[in-house]
């Protein structure tokens, strides 16, 4: 595993640059993820707004205007903030690489690089005011076209996204949370892809309203670039070894070498092995989740069962000679699901970009990804490790329960989405009418 860009350099190419430890993999797929689903909506909103499916607003720009104190002092406040935390965890890396997010969330910091980068900041905003109220106030009307907007979209998405995926994933593992709730909050693992989805909706659905883009081809626009991002975040979690893996296959071990290899022993003999560490992860060892597949010919072994070996959350057993902070490995080797859900959410983009011009009536694409997406999770579902509700006769995963939902609003959606346009279109001419 590559937990970070230190160990991705020095595992592949043999060069050892200490500092990039402190830059992880998860966190910068997560990152290409946000770049790729942006370029995507922004692609076919252009695309709509070429075939006048939406418009553009007009509004009223004013410039020239001399900056108040509000300005200076967000200004000075972000200068600070960046001085203080981000340029001083690159000076004390050794200390903030385990676990940045954790030191931006602390109180450590650098007080006279944070007053010196927030006394740039404020020299460059008054120089900047200057130069732009030199010529006095102007005021103009402009067109703002909604792929204009993308960059304020994924900031939404983001901000919506993680935190319905942390109150999710709260819910999922209510025990944990309950022992620390700021730490699981504030932790870079522990996401729950659903309760970002469904947040950023919400979230989505508010600011569509306030920019006046009728919210229904945003939604269609953003499905493909909701799947491709979350196949790409899939690979970050596979990568670095963020512990959203399956369950074990039990047809494999990991042997005195660290490799994947054949079980030479009853799954119940190895779980007893290593019991200690099989307690830690289920609280139990009588019932362990397990499926025996043996890799056909033409898989390598690793696509059926691995032990992510200097995984980033150091889960399993220690790693003799290893002393470079991930040095952990897993004693029972899992199905690898983020490869899985990585090459579905591609091919259920590929279904989605093709079909995207064929569908005229706005949701018809948003309810056909609802459906795939939901099918995808439900079937991963079954080789993943998750806390199980057991409600009467249900007996289901948090993301099982919602995938079946999410699949059946896919369905009625599709079924009635002629009927939806029929009515917002008779609303808007009664609208236009008044």
């Amino acid at each position: 595993m590559y937990p970070d860009f230190y160990h991705l350099l020095k595992d592949l190419f043999g060069i050892e640059l200490p500092f990039l430890s402190l830059f992880k993999t998860f966190g910068f797929l997560v990152a290409m993820a946000f770049f790729a689903g942006g370029y995507v909506i922004y692609t076919e909103l252009k695309r709509k707004e070429d075939a006048g499916l939406i418009g553009f607003t007009v509004s009223e720009v004013t410039t020239g205007a001399k900056a108040g104190f509000a300005e200076y002092l967000i200004s000075g406040v972000i200068g600070f903030f960046i001085g203080y935390k981000f340029i001083a965890m690159m000076i004390n890396w050794k200390d903030a690489s385990p676990d940045p997010l954790n030191y931006l969330f602390s109180s450590n910091g650098n007080l006279l690089l944070g007053a010196l980068v927030g006394a740039m900041a404020l020299a460059y905003k008054y120089f900047e005011n200057k130069k732009q109220s030199a010529g006095g106030l102007q005021t103009k009307k402009v067109k703002t076209y909604p792929h204009s907007r993308v960059g304020d979209i994924a900031v939404i998405a983001a901000i919506g996204g993680f935190a319905g995926a942390k109150i999710f994933n709260a819910l999922e593992t209510w025990d944990s949370f309950v022992r620390d709730p700021l730490g699981s909050l504030l932790s870079s693992s522990g996401l729950t892809f659903y309760g970002g989805l469904i947040v950023a909706t919400f979230a989505l659905w508010y600011f569509s309203r306030k920019i006046k883009l009728d919210f229904r081809h945003l939604c269609d626009a953003a499905a493909p670039a909701l799947i491709l991002a979350y196949g790409i975040g899939r690979l970050g979690c596979q990568i670095s070894g963020d512990g959203d893996w399956g369950i074990y296959n039990s047809a494999y071990i990991t042997d005195s070498n660290y490799k994947v290899s054949a079980a030479t022993q009853p799954f119940s003999e190895t779980v007893l092995q290593y019991k200690d560490h099989v307690h830690r992860e289920f609280g139990q060892t009588e019932t362990i989740p397990h499926k025996s597949f043996i890799a056909p010919a033409f898989l390598p072994t690793w696509m059926v069962a691995y032990n992510y070996p200097k995984n980033v959350n150091n889960v399993g057993i220690q790693m003799t000679g290893c002393n470079d902070g991930y040095c952990s490995v897993l004693p029972l080797p899992v199905f690898p699901t983020p490869v899985y859900e990585f090459f579905m959410g591609l091919f259920i983009f590929m279904i989605l970009w093709l079909l995207r011009k064929r569908f005229t009536v706005p949701l018809s694409i948003f309810a056909i990804y609802l459906i795939l997406n939901g099918a995808e999770r439900f079937l991963i579902e079954q080789i993943r490790v998750n806390f199980v509700y057991d409600w009467s006769w249900l007996h289901a995963t948090q993301a099982e329960i919602i995938a079946v939902c999410i699949s059946l609003c896919g369905v009625l959606l599709f079924l009635f989405r002629t009927k939806i346009d029929a009515l917002v279109n008779r609303g808007s001419v009664e609208n236009a009418g008044n």
